[in-house]
């Protein structure tokens, strides 16, 4: 039995994906929206992740000012083509990844952006505490592993869970690779700036 074009037209409101991905992935998973929409997903990171290789020299910077003009942000955001930066999809992707660096504060775009230092000396904060805890040695490491990663999603903002998102899962890197997805270019953050008044 075909879906029914209700069905089809929320998951399409759900996702922006096309009526024939959202036909597809409908009769894939017997008309189980949660499931349908895992299905587009990782379709759409399968050919997400293979615009991730192309070069994005176009974009957009945008600004957020926030509490009165005490906090403002500045981010740069590149695409592959001019005509995307200039897609309404495009610039609110931009103006979500302001907001996101106004409210969660990262200080790096992602963990290969961090001074090796930084990780290092994360590293030894962590060795210590585990070593005053008389943690086995054997699993210090494994430990230090997760909480570098805990570390990582509250200083990079790829990391960072999206702040639209209440329930925590969904990750800025996730909203960048389903926005790669439905746009079909690759995106990537080029760098960001955040003022508070009164901050060094």
């Amino acid at each position: 039995m075909s879906p029914s074009a209700e069905t089809i037209q929320k998951l399409r409101a759900m996702t922006g994906a096309g009526i024939m991905d959202c036909k597809a992935a409908l009769a894939h998973s017997k008309d189980d929206i949660e499931k349908a929409i895992q299905y587009l997903r990782e379709k759409g990171v399968a050919s997400a992740v293979k615009k991730a290789e192309r070069t994005a020299k176009q974009g957009l910077v945008s600004s957020y000012i926030h509490a009165g003009g005490k906090l403002g942000v500045l981010v740069e955001v590149n695409c592959e083509t001019d005509f995307v930066a200039r897609t309404e999809d495009f610039q609110n992707l931009v103006k979500e990844l302001a907001m996101q660096v106004a409210a969660a504060n990262p200080l790096y775009i992602n963990k290969d952006d961090m001074p090796q230092e930084v990780v290092d000396k994360e590293k030894e904060i962590y060795k210590a505490q585990l070593k005053e805890e008389k943690k086995p040695e054997k699993v210090i490491e494994k430990i230090i592993e997760g909480k570098l990663e805990k570390f990582y999603t509250q200083v990079c903002l790829v990391d960072q869970p999206y702040i639209r998102d209440t329930s925590g899962k969904q990750k800025i890197k996730d909203v960048i690779t389903q926005a790669i997805a439905k746009i079909g270019e690759n995106i990537v953050v080029k760098r960001f700036a955040r003022f508070r008044v009164g901050e060094e």
